[in-house]
């Protein structure tokens, strides 16, 4: 075989595994499209219900010792995004968002004091998770002015949100849970072919509180 067929046998072979990968990435877009749709529908009606409910919110504490008072969930709202991938429109995310307010009456102030670089980290993450409104501050010793701990004054409202990433290349959907059990982040991935009122049912125990497989 010359030369010339080789170079025309390996770019043929090339062309062959090129449009086997399109073929491939193809349907995997499809059905990461598919998945998607389905549950930005499951979380549409998800939304109007919890709405009317107001769910019970989890238990919620900045430094695990000061509990808040009884919390729910309120104004949960839907939205999504989209892209252009391989000359397609296709999403980019989407997402259910909602506040996290007592039970009883209005938001209202607590404070919590650190003195420790362990508990302090801990308190500042989750005052940044929702995020909380808060003010700092330095409690110092009367007479030597030596630091003492740091104060954080707050408000007993935060919020929750669950985003979902598609993956089209792999059909994958990543979901990425914020303080739908206490203050924490939550990561899990599931297939696209998962995604099916089976499992989002599981979601759906999880942001208002029942015990779930999803995560």
């Amino acid at each position: 075989m010359s030369f010339l067929n080789q170079l025309k046998s390996q770019a043929n072979a090339l062309r062959s595994q090129q449009s086997q990968d399109q073929l491939n990435f193809g349907e995997k877009t499809a059905q990461t499209e598919d998945a998607c749709r389905f549950a930005l529908q499951y979380l549409h009606d998800l939304a109007k219900h919890l709405n009317v409910i107001g769910p019970k919110a989890p238990r919620f504490s900045l430094d695990g010792k000061t509990p808040w008072p009884a919390m729910k969930l309120v104004e949960f709202r839907v939205d999504s995004r989209k892209k252009v991938l391989r000359d397609r429109e296709a999403f980019d995310y989407f997402a259910i968002g909602w506040r996290i307010v007592p039970q009883v009456g209005q938001p209202v102030g607590g404070t919590v004091s650190v003195n420790f670089p362990p508990d302090l980290q801990r308190v500042e993450a989750r005052l940044a998770m929702g995020p909380v409104k808060h003010e700092r501050k330095e409690v110092r010793h009367p007479e030597k002015n030596t630091l003492l701990a740091l104060q954080f004054d707050y408000l007993t409202e935060t919020r929750g949100n669950v985003v979902v990433t598609p993956d089209h290349d792999k059909a994958e959907l990543g979901f990425r849970l914020m303080n739908a059990n206490g203050f924490e982040i939550l990561n899990t991935t599931w297939p696209a072919a998962r995604i099916r009122a089976e499992l989002l049912d599981e979601l759906a125990k999880l942001i208002v509180g029942e015990p779930n497989r999803f995560v």
